[in-house]
C-alpha cells in the first residue's frame, strides 16, 4: 500500500499535459468522483492501527499534491491557449470546401404554380394535416358510401376513443378550402398547396404520399367561363401552351366537374408515348364549387358561386423533369438531387 502511495505521487509530478483534453484527464483520473486516491482510502481498514495515523497523512499530503499540480498544469494549459488565440490566422489558406444544396423538384414545381397564382391575385392557404371526418369529408359533400371513406382508400388515425370524432390523414387539401370558407366571407381568392394520403401500394406510378395544390375563388357571379380562363392562364404560363379542353367528370364537391387536358402536340416519339398517341395531356381536376358545398360552409349558394381545381404536383415535376419513377422523388438520393441545383 505504501508502495502504492508513492508510485502515484511520482505519476502526478511527472504528468504532462499539451492540450485541455489531457488536462481533463488528469483531473478524472486524480482529482475526479471516482479518483484512484479514494481507492486508496478505501484500504484504510486493512492498515495496522499504529500506522493508521501516518497512512492518512500520506494521503492528505497525496491529494494536495494532486490539487497542486493541477493548478500548475491548468495555468501552463490556459497560457499556451492564450497564445495560440493571438496567432493571426493565414487568411491565404484555402477555406475548407463545401457543396451547396439544391432545392427537391416537388419544392421546385411548387414556388412555380405558387408564383404563377399570386400573380392573379391568389394567396396561400395552409391546414392540418390530420382532419376530422366533417371537414374531409362530410362538408365536401362525400356520401357515407363513398370509397374514400373505406379503410382501404384512407388512413385513419385511432386515438384510443380519446377525440368525438374519426380523424384521418386528410386525402386531398380540399379539407383546407373548407376551412377558409367557415373563416372567411366572399370574395376568396386562395390556393393550398400541401402534402395528402391516400392507402395505394407504392410503385413507379403511385406513391401512399404525395402533394397536390388546389384552389378556390368564390365571389358574386362567377363563371364556368371564369374558371376555363384562369386554367388556360396557367397552362400558358406553366406549360408554355394555348390549348386546353375540358371533359366531363365527377367530383363529389363540384358541379359540373370537368378533367383538365392541354393540348401537348405529337412533334416527338416521346410526346406519343406520354400522351398515348392523342396529342392531350391530362393536368388537373376542376369544376363549379356545388352550392350544398357552399351552404355547408355557412356560404349563401343564391348569392354567391365559385369554382375549383387541383392537381398533383409530383406527377407534373415527373413530366417537366423527366423522371418515369415517382419513389424517386421520395428516396433522398443525393446523386439524384444534385440534379435541380440552380432551380428556384
Amino acid at each position: 500500500m505504501w508502495d502504492k502511495i508513492d508510485e502515484i505521487n511520482k505519476e502526478i509530478d511527472t504528468f504532462t499535459v499539451e492540450t485541455a483534453e489531457q488536462l481533463e484527464q488528469f483531473r478524472i483520473k486524480f482529482l475526479g468522483s471516482k479518483n484512484v486516491i479514494k481507492d486508496l482510502f478505501k484500504l484504510m481498514k486493512e492498515v495496522p492501527g499504529d500506522q493508521k495515523k501516518e497512512f492518512g497523512q500520506k494521503l492528505n499530503t497525496l491529494k494536495q499534491n494532486a490539487q497542486k499540480r493541477f493548478d500548475a498544469l491548468s495555468e501552463t494549459t490556459a497560457a499556451s491557449g492564450t497564445k495560440a488565440q493571438t496567432e493571426k490566422p493565414d487568411v491565404t489558406r484555402p477555406g475548407f470546401p463545401f457543396e451547396a444544396g439544391a432545392r427537391h423538384p416537388i419544392s421546385v414545381v411548387r414556388n412555380e404554380i405558387v408564383d404563377i397564382f399570386n400573380r392573379i391575385g391568389y394567396t396561400v392557404a395552409e391546414g392540418p394535416e390530420i382532419e376530422d371526418d366533417y371537414h374531409n369529408f362530410t362538408a365536401l359533400n362525400f356520401p357515407e358510401e363513398h370509397p374514400a371513406r373505406d379503410m382501404q382508400d384512407t388512413f385513419f388515425v385511432h386515438d384510443n376513443g380519446e377525440a368525438p370524432e374519426k380523424l384521418a390523414l386528410r386525402t386531398h387539401t380540399s379539407s383546407v378550402q373548407v376551412r377558409v370558407m367557415e373563416t372567411q366571407k366572399p370574395p376568396i381568392r386562395i390556393i393550398a398547396p400541401g402534402r395528402v394520403f391516400r392507402n395505394e401500394a407504392i410503385s413507379a406510378r403511385a406513391h401512399c404520399i404525395f402533394h397536390q395544390v388546389e384552389g378556390l375563388y368564390i365571389d358574386e357571379g362567377v363563371s364556368f367561363a371564369d374558371m376555363k380562363q384562369t386554367l388556360m392562364y396557367f397552362a400558358k404560363e406553366f406549360f408554355g401552351k394555348t390549348q386546353i379542353r375540358l371533359r366531363p367528370s365527377y367530383f363529389p364537391f363540384t358541379e359540373p366537374s370537368a378533367e383538365v387536358d392541354v393540348y401537348w402536340g405529337l412533334e416527338t416519339e416521346a410526346d406519343y408515348r406520354m400522351t398515348k398517341g392523342t396529342g392531350w395531356l391530362e393536368i388537373m381536376g376542376c369544376g363549379m364549387v356545388d352550392p350544398n358545398v357552399l351552404e355547408n360552409c355557412g356560404i349563401d349558394s343564391e348569392k354567391y358561386s365559385g369554382f375549383a381545381f387541383g392537381m398533383g404536383i409530383e406527377r407534373i415535376a415527373a413530366q417537366r423533369f423527366g423522371i418515369d419513377d415517382l419513389r424517386r422523388f421520395f428516396e433522398n438520393n443525393t446523386e439524384f438531387l444534385k440534379q435541380f441545383k440552380g432551380a428556384q
